[in-house]
């Protein structure tokens, strides 16, 4: 049987040594849900947040297959802690289990360089504008697909102004690039970049990126950045992360 735990010890016991921001958001009761084996001392949890669910301890058919009620999700990317949760996933879901290799960005504080990231920020160009997200823009961005993803977790903009943060840039009253916190925990953010496919490669993602990150040092928080893709590694390299390894994820499709 799965049950949802809401006891923060528990959590942190059973999460602990997993660096993550999505897991840190669950954990401290922010937002995102644990759920668990059932017993006193579950062996098995999974965090569930957004698109992402994270596998942690004992692998358990019954916790791999669980879908919250009520969720209409038909998508998820199932992230396992450890290999052995691999074979179990690609039982259970099949054809429907695409593996995916993706990529750790090192937990480091104090690497940034300000004088950089204000440069990166200073060269954006006259014909657009940076705003930070505020409830208009919130709104906005709910609105829209393609960063939708950015604020989405947040379920109004009270929480995200609490939670969350972030920055667009737009092109005649448009929001063309947006850089926000796809959950937040305490004293950080984990970070979101999306750009509108028709502006991509022209520096944007980075310009709101940097000006992002630069916000989260003046409010004394912690910028945590998950890859998906190579070229994610590259953006955030060009900010100041440091690559830190790959790592196997599934995504599901008819989940």
């Amino acid at each position: 049987m799965i049950r949802e735990l809401r006891d923060r010890k528990i959590a942190e016991n059973l999460f602990t040594g997993w660096e993550e921001g999505c897991v840190w958001s669950a954990v401290q009761g922010i937002m995102g849900d644990v759920y668990v084996t059932d017993g006193d001392k579950p062996e098995s949890g999974a965090v569930i947040l957004g698109d992402f669910t994270f596998f942690k301890g004992k692998p358990d058919k019954e916790l791999v297959t669980f879908k919250p009620e009520g969720s209409k999700k038909d998508f998820m990317i199932m992230v396992p802690e450890n290999d052995e949760w691999c074979p179990m996933i690609e039982e259970c879901f099949g054809k429907k289990a695409k593996k995916v290799t993706r990529y750790a960005i090192k937990k480091e504080r104090d690497i940034f360089c300000r004088e950089k990231l204000e440069q990166i920020v200073a060269g954006l160009s006259k014909e657009y504008t940076i705003r930070f997200i505020d409830e208009e823009l919130y709104n906005r961005c709910m609105q829209t697909d393609w960063c939708r993803d950015g604020v989405a977790n947040y379920p109004d903009y009270e929480q995200y102004r609490q939670y969350g943060l972030g920055v667009v840039i737009l092109k005649d009253d448009e929001i063309v690039s947006s850089c926000s916190s796809y959950s937040g925990f305490e004293k950080g953010i984990e970070i979101e970049v999306d750009t509108r496919e028709d502006y991509r490669r022209k520096g944007l993602a980075c310009v709101c990126a940097a000006r992002l990150i630069l916000e989260c040092l003046d409010r004394g928080w912690f910028p945590s950045w998950d890859a998906q893709n190579k070229m994610s590694v590259g953006l955030s390299e060009k900010l100041g992360y440091h690559f830190d390894k790959e790592y196997t994820a599934y995504e599901i499709w008819g989940y």
